[in-house]
C-alpha cells in the first residue's frame, strides 16, 4: 500500500506512542457494521468507530442527504449567516429535549461542546455579578475531552492527563454519590464549598472512557436535587450517552430529571461527518442577554453548524423516527447479557456488565492491549480493549448473527490467553 507506506512518515495516530505503533489496518470500504481491508478480509465491528456509527456504516438515507448537501452548499460561515439544515436541526434538538432547553449553540467536536458548556456555566454568573463561582465539579473516573479546559474537569489520577497537572486550572475531583459514604461525602462537600462551584459535570449512568463504568438513575437524581439546592448549573455530558446508546433516546430520561446544558456529539451524526452541540436552558441563555457585547458568548469555531454535519444529522434523527433503533438497542441488550454472561468463568475475568447496547467483560489486568486488540483481529472482529475492559457498542443496527460473532471472539480468546497471560 504505497498510501499507507508514504503517509506513515507523517501522520501522528491518536493515543498512540509512535514509536512502538505498529502500522495501522488499511481500510477501503464500510458498510453496516463491517469494514473491509485492502487485503481482502472483513472485520465485524464491535465499537461503532468510538460509538458514533449507531446506524451503521454508510447508511442511505444519511449517505442520500449529505450527497443533496454537497451539491448546494458543503460549507457557509455561521456568524451572520443562516442555513436551513442548522435552523431545522436546532428545532429538532430542543423538541427531543425537555423544556427549558431550547438553545443550541453548535460545534465541531465532543471536547468543544463541553468547553462552550463550561463557559456557558460560568460567564453566566459573571453576566449577573456573581463572583467568586468559577470551580467545575467532576467526579471520580470522568471523561469529558482532550483539550486543556476539559483535561481539568477529567479524573487527574486516571493516568491520560496527569501529565499536565500543574499547567491546567484546578478543580475538585470526587467520588460519584453512588452509596451512603459517597453520599455523604458528596452532601458535606457541597456544604463547604458550593458557594465556589459554578457547576457540576456528569456523564449519565455510563462513565465511558473512564472504563464503562456504570451507575444507577439515582446518582442523577441526587445531583439534580443537590444543584437545585446550591444553585448550580448541572452539566449532563451525553457525547457518548446520547442518540440510544444506553437504551434510552438519552441517558437522562432514565432518572427522570432534566440538566440545565446537555452536550451531544458521536452519534449526533450517525458517525458520519463532525459535529456536536451544546444546549441551554432558557435561563442560562437569557443572562447572556443585554445592550452590551461584553456578555455575549464570545465562541464560534470555524466549522460550527457545518451544513454537510447538519443534514447528516437531521437524516440520522429521521431514521430515529421511521426506524426501530431504541428497540433494536433494548434487544442488543437482551442479547449482549445472554451472550456475554459466560465469560464471568474465564480465567482473569472480575466482572461482566450491560447497559443498552453496551456490553463490557472487566479483566483483573490487561497486560498488552494492543496485542489483545491483534487477537480478536485473527477471529475477525474489530474490538479496542482499553485499561482493564473488553467491551462492545455496536452499531444499532448490527444483525443478531454478527452480535454473536463478536461475542464469540471475546469468548475464544480470553479463554486462550497466550502463556497463560493477557
Amino acid at each position: 500500500m504505497n498510501w499507507l507506506e508514504a503517509g506513515w512518515r507523517h501522520v501522528w495516530l491518536p493515543y498512540a506512542q509512535m514509536r512502538t505503533a505498529k502500522t495501522p489496518l488499511p481500510v477501503v470500504r464500510t458498510e453496516g457494521s463491517r469494514i473491509f481491508l485492502a487485503d481482502g478480509r472483513v472485520l465485524i465491528d464491535g465499537i461503532a468507530s468510538w460509538w458514533t456509527a449507531c446506524h451503521g456504516y454508510n447508511h442511505p438515507h444519511i449517505r442520500h442527504a449529505v450527497a443533496r448537501q454537497l451539491e448546494t452548499m458543503p460549507h457557509v460561515m455561521f456568524g451572520g449567516l443562516g442555513h436551513e439544515p442548522a435552523y431545522t436541526l436546532a428545532t429538532r434538538l430542543a423538541k427531543l429535549l425537555p423544556e427549558p432547553l431550547n438553545r443550541v449553540f453548535f460545534t465541531d467536536s465532543g471536547s468543544v461542546a463541553v468547553e462552550v458548556a463550561i463557559k456557558i456555566a460560568v460567564q453566566s454568573r459573571l453576566n449577573r455579578g456573581e463572583r467568586g463561582r468559577t470551580k467545575i465539579l467532576a467526579f471520580t473516573g470522568g471523561y469529558h475531552g482532550d483539550t486543556l479546559g476539559t483535561m481539568a474537569i477529567c479524573d487527574p489520577e486516571e493516568g491520560m492527563h496527569s501529565l499536565f497537572t500543574g499547567l491546567l486550572p484546578e478543580h475538585p475531583v470526587i467520588p460519584l454519590p453512588r452509596d451512603p459514604e459517597s453520599i455523604a461525602a458528596f452532601d458535606v462537600f457541597l456544604e463547604q464549598h458550593a458557594k465556589t462551584l459554578a457547576a457540576i459535570i456528569v456523564e449519565p449512568l455510563v462513565q465511558g472512557a473512564g472504563g464503562m463504568v456504570l451507575h444507577p438513575p439515582g446518582v442523577l437524581r441526587h445531583l439534580r436535587d443537590a444543584a437545585t439546592h446550591y444553585g448550580l448549573t448541572l452539566i449532563f455530558d451525553e457525547i457518548f450517552t446520547g442518540f440510544g446508546r444506553t437504551g434510552t433516546m438519552f441517558a437522562y430520561e432514565q432518572a427522570g430529571v432534566t440538566p440545565d446544558i446537555i452536550t451531544l456529539s458521536k452519534a449526533l451524526t450517525g458517525g458520519t461527518s463532525p459535529l456536536a452541540a451544546t444546549i441551554a436552558s432558557d435561563e442560562l441563555f437569557e443572562a447572556f442577554l443585554s445592550d452590551s457585547a461584553a456578555t455575549a458568548l464570545m465562541h464560534g469555531p470555524t466549522f460550527m453548524a457545518n451544513p454537510l454535519g447538519c443534514a447528516a444529522a437531521n437524516a440520522s434523527l429521521d431514521l430515529f423516527e421511521t426506524e426501530p433503533r431504541l428497540a433494536q438497542a433494548g434487544e442488543i441488550h437482551q442479547q449482549l447479557t445472554a451472550e456475554l454472561e459466560s465469560c464471568r468463568h474465564l480465567p482473569g475475568v472480575i466482572d461482566v456488565r450491560t447497559l443498552g447496547a453496551i456490553g463490557v467483560v472487566q479483566l483483573a489486568t490487561i497486560a498488552d492491549p494492543a496485542a489483545l486488540r491483534a487477537r480478536l483481529v485473527e477471529q475477525n472482529v474489530w474490538i479496542r480493549p482499553f485499561r482493564d475492559i473488553v467491551y462492545l457498542t455496536p452499531a444499532l443496527t448490527i444483525a443478531r448473527a454478527e452480535l454473536t460473532h463478536l461475542t464469540t471472539a471475546i469468548k475464544t480468546v480470553l479463554a486462550a490467553p497466550p502463556s497463560g497471560r493477557l
